[in-house]
């Protein structure tokens, strides 16, 4: 596992979703095409394991959580990934939205209060990224790149 086949997989899944809004019906779609347990999930959340293994993932800490800008840019979406056990993270605006893709690694892991698999942040929403119930490894795809921490 490495860098390359990691992109491969992200590309994937930024070429099916090109052009679509942010929406409750796009965690739909990408729940009904990648699935927990389909190969291109299991590609995704294997790469990051070894990433993390290997040091090129998530190579920043601060809080307790673990997390770093795998990829600048592919097709339109930055990626981001964040290692998290039992944390509440900053709070964050997504100007353009945020896509994210929740990938349980130990205990009964919950992102937002959601298990694994896909959910998605529309324009201009906000929140206090959470991880509970175990450790959890989430990947960000951001549309150009876009969050904006702030203080609540």
């Amino acid at each position: 596992m490495d860098k390359e086949t990691f992109t491969a997989a992200i590309h994937k899944v930024t070429i099916a979703i090109a052009e679509k809004p942010l929406n409750m019906d796009l965690a739909s779609d990408l729940n009904n095409l990648y699935p927990p347990g389909s190969e291109v999930f299991t590609e995704i959340q294997q790469t990051c394991e070894a990433g993390m293994q290997e040091g090129w993932m998530c190579g920043q800490e601060f809080g307790g959580i673990k997390f770093g800008r795998v990829i600048k840019e592919v097709n339109g979406y930055s990626v981001d990934v964040v290692h998290m056990t039992d944390v509440v993270g900053p709070h964050h605006r997504h100007p353009k939205g945020e896509i994210d893709l929740i990938m349980p690694i130990n205990g009964n892991a919950e992102f937002d209060n959601h298990g694994a698999g896909w959910i998605v942040y529309e324009p201009n929403s906000a929140h206090n990224p959470t991880v509970k119930n175990g450790t959890a490894l989430v990947l960000y795809l951001l549309p150009d790149g876009e969050i904006e921490f702030t203080r609540q």
